[in-house]
């Protein structure tokens, strides 16, 4: 079976890891909110600025590539 194969610390180091990946990336989202000017939040949402939209949208890959980097590398 499939199951049979599954390695429970694994499971939970994929688990650990992933919420620790989450948590990471919500303080980066308050800390670029943070060293704003202004609200990103109500000219995403109200002023719909689709250049501010593409440019957070980019920095989260940017540092989800980075968190998944040093999560693999430790």
């Amino acid at each position: 079976m499939v199951f049979s194969e599954v390695i429970l610390p694994e499971v939970v180091a994929t688990v650990v890891y992933t919420v620790l990946g989450l948590v990471l990336l919500g303080i980066s989202w308050k800390v670029i909110e943070w060293l704003t000017p202004f609200s990103l939040r109500k000219e995403i949402e109200e002023d719909q600025n689709l250049a501010i939209a593409v440019l957070i949208g980019a920095l989260f890959i940017a540092v989800s590539l980075i968190i998944g980097a040093v999560i693999i590398s430790g």
